[in-house]
């Protein structure tokens, strides 16, 4: 469902056009849906009836950056090219 975001950025999905795509009951989408909200790698806007999801990618970049931190087994100068290339530039 992620991925499906991130490919349909910067336009989003709509709540029911994901389902239907990854073929998952609605309330089970919803569930999906609400854990990635809450983990803060997507965001959600009413448009009249429809509601849009969208990838955060900023919270994907802070989520990403986090993990790799303390990567390699205590040799987190194998990572520190990633690490440059996510952290933020200013």
């Amino acid at each position: 469902m992620f991925r499906l975001l991130v490919r349909h950025e910067p336009n989003g999905m709509a709540a029911g056009e994901i389902a239907r795509q990854l073929e998952v009951p609605q309330n089970t989408m919803s569930a999906h849906l609400g854990i990635l909200a809450r983990a803060g790698l997507i965001h959600s806007e009413r448009q009249s009836r429809s509601i849009i999801y969208r990838a955060d990618l900023a919270g994907l970049r802070a989520l990403t950056l986090f993990l790799v931190k303390d990567c390699c087994a205590g040799s987190a100068e194998l990572c520190a090219p990633l690490v440059a290339e996510l952290a933020p530039c200013c």
